[in-house]
């Protein structure tokens, strides 16, 4: 720029009226915890700048929608559990086999006081139920020639008393009582022998169902009814040892709850049309009887286009409404089949467009309930989708 002549420098007022209110925050305080997330209070006032000084304003002046937290978080260190437990109890027996349990705790190293469990969570921990011994029973001595050995009652003579004495006990009861045929995929009802129920799929509409003395230690059965409807269980009997970390899961679309202590005659509402209940026992014989009934929903929760499948196999026809007919919603399949049992879903014909004219909004979705991970297939992609659990739910977007 030096052939071109330089201007004077020039200072020019340019705006002389205040700034408007803002926001003040003083350093924040103290932490509330002195380890793990906790809660720091700061002063928040309203001042404004006249005459360059800072004037205190009454709060409404300043912009509501921009004003800070009055509380933040903080973390002075990391916490540190561990599990700690209590002595073991005397054997559960005066004579013969028993077990023994004792009380868990998660412990702060810091204050050496229990804490919330969940902070023990990721930690291992210990077994809280073993086995004893105290010595044979009197009526047992003497009685065994050498080499001989005591015989356990087997599970199927335990079992079937057990079914006996759920059928008197709920014989008044005007519900089934549910049972599945060995080695069957159909469904029946009767009043004997639970041995079968874990991993089936009841679609009555009411009924009860014996999770007592099963042999696995993971139980899981699932409830299915036609959409517009909803589930509702009641608990009741329960055997479950809290203590030993024996609990129940409820699970559907629009709910997921646990529990062990108060079970007996609480309400569970799915909320939808199907329900997983979830049975983990750590000794034997351990369970639930849980009766439930199905009603119209309360709520609205699917789209008239939606349609649900149980298996064990099905087709699956989008669109369901003629061309003309534009729908703007997202029509949706669900698919629920016996929780022992996957799903296979093949694409023998698909036609999303020209992949030329595909939109963003054009796709088949397929979700996999159990991991909730999802796959898009566009265009006319043929292709095969296996789950990791027993429901999947299809989308199909424009």
């Amino acid at each position: 720029c030096q052939p071109v002549p330089k201007p004077e420098s020039r200072v020019e007022v340019c705006d002389l009226n205040p700034c408007p209110p803002r926001w003040k925050v003083t350093p924040a305080g103290p932490c509330s915890s002195s380890c793990g997330l906790g809660l720091a209070v700061q002063l928040v006032t309203c001042v404004q700048i006249l005459h360059g000084q800072e004037v205190l304003q009454e709060e409404h002046l300043c912009p509501v929608a921009e004003k800070p937290l009055t509380s933040v978080p903080c973390v002075i260190r990391t916490c540190s559990y561990e599990w700690s437990f209590s002595e073991w109890s005397e054997c559960s027996t005066s004579c013969g086999n028993g077990i023994q349990t004792r009380q868990d705790f998660c412990l702060s190293s810091l204050t050496h006081k229990p804490v919330n469990p969940l902070f023990c969570r990721h930690f291992p921990k210990a077994i809280v139920v073993r086995g004893c011994s105290a010595g044979p029973c009197p009526e047992q001595e003497g009685t065994l020639s050498p080499g001989t050995q005591l015989q356990p009652v087997t599970p199927a003579t335990h079992l079937t008393t057990a079914a006996a004495a759920i059928e008197h006990r709920y014989k008044d009861l005007d519900v089934p009582l549910e049972q599945t045929k060995p080695g069957g995929g159909e469904e029946i009802t009767a009043k004997r022998s639970f041995l079968c129920v874990c991993g089936n799929l009841f679609l009555n509409a009411t009924g009860i169902i014996n999770m007592t003395g099963v042999e696995s230690r993971d139980c899981t059965v699932a409830i299915g009814r036609p959409l517009r409807e909803e589930i509702s269980v009641t608990i009741l009997e329960s055997s479950l040892n809290c203590s030993a970390g024996e609990v129940l899961l409820f699970s559907g679309r629009m709910m997921w709850r646990t529990g062990c202590r108060k079970l007996p005659l609480s309400l569970i509402n799915s909320r939808t049309n199907t329900l997983i209940v979830k049975q983990r026992v750590v000794l034997p014989g351990n369970g639930v009887i849980l009766q439930y009934s199905s009603r119209t929903a309360t709520k609205k929760y699917y789209q008239d286009c939606d349609q649900q499948l149980f298996g064990p196999q099905g087709e699956i026809v989008n669109p369901v409404q003629l061309p003309e007919e534009r729908q703007e919603v997202v029509c949706r399949t669900f698919i629920t089949v016996a929780p022992r049992q996957r799903i296979s879903i093949r694409a023998l014909n698909t036609d999303l467009g020209p992949e030329g004219n595909q939109t963003h909004f054009n796709y088949i979705l397929v979700r996999d309930v159990s991991t909730m991970k999802t796959v898009v297939f566009r265009g006319k992609q043929q292709f095969l989708w296996q789950s990791t659990g027993s429901q999947a739910e299809i989308e199909f977007h424009e």
